[in-house]
C-alpha cells in the first residue's frame, strides 16, 4: 500500500471515529449522570416544586402570612366582639333611633371586614398556584437542557400519564438541577402583574 493510499485509509478511519463518537456523548452522559436516552422524559411537576429549594420557600412563606392572618382574624373578632358589647351596654342611654343607626353601621364594618379577611384568605390560597407557575418558567431553561441530554422530544407531566416505567421519570435530578440553577429563587426578581385596563381601555370587554 502506497503512503499516499495509507494515508486517504487513516483519514477515512479517523472520519469514521469522529462519526461513532458524535453519537456517544449524549448516551454516555446521560448514563453517567444517571439520566435515560430516550424520546420521553416524564417529570413531576407537584414533587419537583415541593421538593426545589424555591418550593420550600413558598411554604414557608406562605404558612408564616397564614399564621399572620389567623392572628390578625383573632384580634379583629376581639375588637369587633369588645364593640358590639359597648354598644349593647350604652343602649339604655340611647333612643331607639340613635341605637340603630349605630347598630346598623356595627353591622355594615363588620360585614365589610369580613369581606376584607376573606378577600385576604382567597389571595394567600392563589398565591401557591402563582408561585408554582412563576416556578415552572424560571425553571424551563434547566428542563429544556434535560430534554437535550436525554435525547427526549417530548416532556410529559406525570399527572398526564397512564402508566409509565420508572427510568424515564427524571424528576430528582430536575429537582438538583434547579436548585443549581436558580436556589431557592429569592434573587428572582418577580414579574410584575399586569396592569388593569382603565375603562374605556381599547380590548375591554
Amino acid at each position: 500500500m502506497t503512503v499516499r493510499a495509507l494515508g486517504r485509509v487513516q483519514a477515512a478511519a479517523a472520519g469514521l471515529l469522529a462519526l461513532c463518537l458524535s453519537f456517544v456523548p449524549l448516551s454516555l452522559a446521560s448514563q453517567q449522570l444517571g439520566l435515560p436516552t430516550t424520546n420521553i422524559v416524564v417529570i413531576d411537576t407537584n414533587q419537583l416544586f415541593a421538593e426545589s429549594a424555591f418550593g420550600q420557600r413558598v411554604k414557608n412563606e406562605i404558612e408564616a402570612d397564614s399564621r399572620a392572618l389567623a392572628a390578625e382574624n383573632r384580634r379583629i373578632e376581639a375588637e369587633l366582639a369588645a364593640e358590639e358589647k359597648a354598644l349593647t351596654e350604652e343602649r339604655a342611654g340611647m333612643t331607639p333611633q340613635a341605637f340603630r343607626d349605630k347598630a346598623d353601621a356595627f353591622d355594615a364594618k363588620v360585614r365589610r371586614t369580613r369581606e376584607e379577611q376573606e378577600a385576604k384568605a382567597l389571595a394567600l390560597a392563589e398565591e401557591s398556584d402563582k408561585a408554582q407557575r412563576r416556578f415552572l418558567t424560571v425553571a424551563q431553561p434547566v428542563l429544556e437542557e434535560l430534554m437535550a441530554e436525554t435525547g427526549a422530544a417530548l416532556l410529559l407531566d406525570q399527572r398526564a400519564v397512564l402508566l409509565s416505567v420508572q427510568e424515564i421519570n427524571i424528576t430528582d435530578v430536575a429537582v438538583r438541577r434547579i436548585d443549581r440553577a436558580i436556589g431557592d429563587g429569592s434573587a428572582i426578581v418577580p414579574q410584575a402583574p399586569d396592569p388593569d385596563p382603565e375603562p374605556g381601555d381599547p380590548g375591554q370587554d
